[in-house]
C-alpha cells in the first residue's frame, strides 16, 4: 500500500560528535534491512558490525548526514569522495516508518542537489526496492542523463559479495525539475 506524500520537514544534518551515536544506532537498523541482501549476522553481542562506519566521521571527503523528520531522527546518509571525483553515496537508510512517504525521495534529492557536480550510487541488485528506488531519483535529478554499470564490491569487503550496481549522473550539467513538488520542500 502506497502512503501518500508527507508534508513534515525533512532536512539533512552534518552529523559531527555529538549526532554520532545517533547514526550509530541507526546504522544497526540498517545493517539488519541489509542482511537480507549480503548475509551479515550480528556478532556474539548481538549488534551487526560496520567497519567502515567511523570513518565517515574521522576522515576527510567523508560525511555522515543524519535525515531528520520534522524534529525526529529518520535516517541518514553516507557520502564520500571517490578517487575519480564522483562523490558516492556509500548507505543511505530510512527508517521502516516513514518509507513510502516521499521522505527518502525528498532526503536524496537534497543530497545530489546539495553538491552539484558528478555522483556514483551503489546498491545490490538483489535488494529490488533500493533498484527501483535509485534508478527513479536518477531520473528525477537528472532526467535520463544517467547509466549503469556493475562493478565489483570494493575492498575491504569479502570478494564473495555479489557485484554492485552503480548509478553515475552529474547533478552539474543536467537538472530536470521534479513532477512531484513534494521534492522540494
Amino acid at each position: 500500500m502506497r502512503h501518500t506524500a508527507d508534508t513534515m520537514p525533512v532536512t539533512l544534518w552534518p552529523a559531527g560528535i555529538e549526532l554520532r551515536p545517533v547514526v550509530e544506532q541507526l546504522a544497526q537498523f540498517y545493517r539488519h534491512d541489509m542482511s537480507e541482501f549480503l548475509g551479515h549476522l550480528p556478532a556474539e553481542d548481538g549488534r551487526f558490525g560496520f567497519r567502515s562506519l567511523p570513518l565517515f566521521f574521522e576522515e576527510p571527503g567523508r560525511e555522515a548526514l543524519l535525515i531528520r523528520y520534522g524534529e525526529a531522527p529518520g535516517g541518514f546518509v553516507l557520502t564520500w569522495r571517490m578517487p575519480e571525483g564522483a562523490t558516492s553515496i556509500s548507505a543511505f537508510f530510512v527508517v521502516r516508518a516513514l518509507r513510502r512517504r516521499g521522505v527518502g525521495r525528498r532526503a536524496a534529492l537534497q543530497v545530489l542537489r546539495s553538491r552539484p557536480g558528478p555522483w556514483a550510487i551503489a546498491f545490490q541488485q538483489a535488494n529490488e526496492g533500493a533498484a527501483r528506488f535509485w534508478r527513479g531519483i536518477a531520473t528525477a535529478a537528472v532526467g535520463s542523463d544517467w547509466h549503469e554499470e556493475t562493478r565489483p564490491v570494493p575492498p575491504p569487503a569479502p570478494a564473495s559479495l555479489p557485484d554492485d550496481h552503480w548509478l553515475f549522473l552529474n547533478t552539474a550539467t543536467t537538472v530536470q525539475p521534479s513532477r512531484d513538488p513534494s521534492v522540494d520542500s
